[in-house]
């Protein structure tokens, strides 16, 4: 969605700073393709709603989201460089587009957040056009939510059993035991018997009720090499409400290698818990390694396709393929070199029909004949 915005409608309020706004006291609606642009604050103490064009944040500067109502957008987009900071909730209908700066939200209060209704996506997100704070979504099952921290795009993809009527997000890079954006922390040492060293470098904190699977993935700065040699042994875990302890969340899929790679869990309550991080566990997981391959989907005839030669040893297999954040893009039973760079599964994958983009996947198969499970990596490109 490119940012081509003729009209401004500008009024001028003046905040503690002396810094110019938008200040909205009355009614305001955007009509059907219609546009308006922000290149200053906006404060919305009125009616800002039932909106169907497009409302975008522009600039060099901060911009600012204040008000005592939420302002309700059908499409929005930020392009505002330094950043968009939300002192209030903002609401979306359709479509978030991230095109450079981060969208804010403060982190020890997680009731303001970028909200997603029940039909809302977002495009363009990456390190750092992303939410740095809380995202929530309003009436949706399935959401990847697009946080992380200044630096890196850090999601969570959540898979819940039935409709969230409400379910929110943020990712921390801090230490669990005293994380400087909240008034307590998560001891470490308070933890299961099964479970080993727990990651003091990030952690998520998710709110939701209904009873849901999550992925989380890492990379080079989670230093995983700290809680274990073993790629195998890394599980998901939460900060227990009820026991004031670090849990397993269980597995149920794993791929990758000590520098990046993700790890799904087995089905919870998110509410039940204040914090969710890795650790190390004490059993490995029965996972073998394959070799890691290059997949070239340009119809040249060389490298075309995945090809994993040890499945014509057992015809009856599954083979899933995930990218790097761990979302499934790919699955066949019974495979035979299908898999030629495009998605045929995942809700959150967008413009399927072009194929996805370059880039790190990970493979899991399962070779039911012979009773054995194998991972391993590969390269696409184009």
């Amino acid at each position: 969605m490119k940012a081509i915005l003729n009209i401004l409608f500008l009024s001028v309020g003046i905040l503690a700073n002396a810094q110019p706004a938008f200040y909205n006291q009355g009614n305001i609606r955007i009509h059907e393709n219609g546009q308006i642009g922000f290149h200053t604050d906006l404060i919305n103490d009125g009616v800002f709603d039932e909106n169907l064009g497009l409302a975008g944040f522009y600039g060099n500067e901060f911009r600012d989201i204040f008000g005592a109502f939420p302002p309700t957008f059908f499409d929005v987009e930020y392009d505002t460089r330094i950043g968009t900071t939300l002192n209030t909730t903002v609401n979306v209908v359709n479509n978030v587009n991230f095109i450079d700066g981060n969208v804010f939200s403060p982190r020890i209060q997680s009731g303001i957040a970028l909200n997603f209704l029940e039909n809302a996506f977002y495009t363009g997100e990456g390190d750092f056009n992303k939410v740095d704070g809380y995202a929530s979504i309003n009436g949706q099952q399935n959401f990847t939510f697009p946080v992380g921290d200044f630096e890196q795009l850090r999601p969570l993809i959540l898979t819940s059993s039935g409709i969230n009527t409400l379910a929110k997000c943020a990712y921390f890079a801090e230490n669990p035991n005293n994380p400087p954006s909240l008034d307590n922390g998560f001891d470490t040492t308070r933890k299961a018997s099964n479970i080993g060293v727990i990651s003091p470098v990030e952690f998520w904190r998710l709110e939701g009720e209904v009873p849901s699977t999550i992925s989380i993935s890492w990379n080079e700065r989670s230093a995983m090499a700290a809680l274990t040699d073993d790629v195998s042994t890394i599980i998901p875990v939460g900060f227990s409400k009820s026991t004031n302890q670090w849990i397993s969340l269980g597995v149920t899929g794993q791929a990758g290698d000590l520098s990046q790679g993700f790890v799904t869990s087995a089905e919870f309550i998110p509410d039940n818990f204040r914090a969710i991080t890795f650790a190390g566990a004490g059993e490995p997981v029965e996972l073998l390694n394959l070799d890691n391959y290059l997949v070239s989907a340009n119809g040249d005839g060389i490298n075309d396709f995945l090809e994993i030669a040890e499945l014509e040893q057992s015809p009856n297999n599954e083979l899933f393929i995930y990218d790097r954040f761990g979302v499934k893009v790919f699955e066949q039973v019974n495979y035979t070199n299908e898999f030629k760079g495009f998605a045929n599964t995942g809700d959150f994958v967008i413009q399927r029909e072009k194929g996805l983009p370059s880039g790190v996947y990970f493979y899991v198969v399962s070779m039911k004949d012979v009773g054995l499970d194998f991972q391993g990596f590969f390269y696409l490109t184009r």
